[in-house]
């Protein structure tokens, strides 16, 4: 079934709705969504390696702009949306101990957040909710999204071809790293902040 989900994903560089689909995905993964851009981007991008930076752009692009919206959903909208998604991850024990690190750490704990698998909306959502200076929030995003973000097409702009045998070869594998890793985001805001 992954493999057919690979496949699938992978027919989208070979359409003209790649690139929003792309855009789409990493700004729905930074404000509600649960499902990382990462996958689209390998995909696109090991389905036409030359383009690979130009979707890098394109997901850190979408994801800085749905971080916005979940600042924005946090600010504005705690009460009627921000605590359902809160709630919904199993975090609302959390919440004063995520206050505390942002006031401590506002900028790190952004970045931090958008370069690892820790579920990156829950971090968009309260710091809107915790009013943290947005310039802070809006660099911090840019910054660590980005990298994230170009390292994956940095890498197989690179290598291109090769990197895609090396996905074949080792995708059952490399599925079931990338969905410990995503657990484990989960468990790590969970249980440890």
């Amino acid at each position: 079934m992954l493999r057919r989900l690979y496949d699938w994903v992978l027919h989208w560089a070979k359409t003209p709705y790649g690139t929003w689909a792309l855009f789409i995905l990493a700004f729905a993964e930074s404000s509600f969504f649960p499902v990382p851009p990462d996958v689209l981007l390998i995909a696109l991008s090991v389905a036409l390696p030359k383009k690979s930076l130009r979707y890098a752009l394109v997901c850190s692009a979408g994801s800085l702009l749905g971080g916005c919206m979940g600042y924005l959903i946090g600010y504005q909208f705690m009460l009627s949306l921000g605590d359902g998604i809160i709630e919904f991850y199993g975090l609302v024990d959390k919440y004063d101990y995520i206050r505390h690190l942002y006031q401590t750490y506002d900028a790190w704990a952004v970045g931090i957040a958008g370069l690892t698998p820790i579920p990156y909306k829950v971090f968009t959502i309260t710091a809107g909710a915790f009013r943290i200076n947005f310039v802070v929030f809006l660099v911090a995003s840019a910054v660590s999204r980005s990298a994230r973000f170009f390292f994956i097409g940095g890498l197989i702009y690179l290598f291109g071809p090769r990197i895609q045998s090396f996905i074949d070869r080792h995708f059952n594998t490399l599925a079931v790293v990338f969905v410990i890793l995503l657990i484990l985001g989960f468990v790590v805001i969970k249980y440890f902040i």
